[in-house]
């Protein structure tokens, strides 16, 4: 039971799973910012497009 316990303690003490959960999380919100202002700049460009061919014709 000793032996269990000193595991169990020692399983709860390491960082290992924490931090690889936290950089998932990190690199989850980053891939949402990026195709969230990509989805913004794409947008624009094609308002701009468009009025600029309205111009032009």
């Amino acid at each position: 039971m000793r032996k269990f316990t000193k595991q169990l303690v020692s399983f709860l003490k390491k960082e290992d799973g924490p931090t690889a959960v936290e950089y998932a999380v990190m690199l989850a919100l980053i891939v949402v910012v990026c195709i969230a202002a990509i989805s913004s700049i794409g947008k624009n460009a094609n308002a701009t497009f468009s009025k600029i061919g309205s111009a032009v014709s």
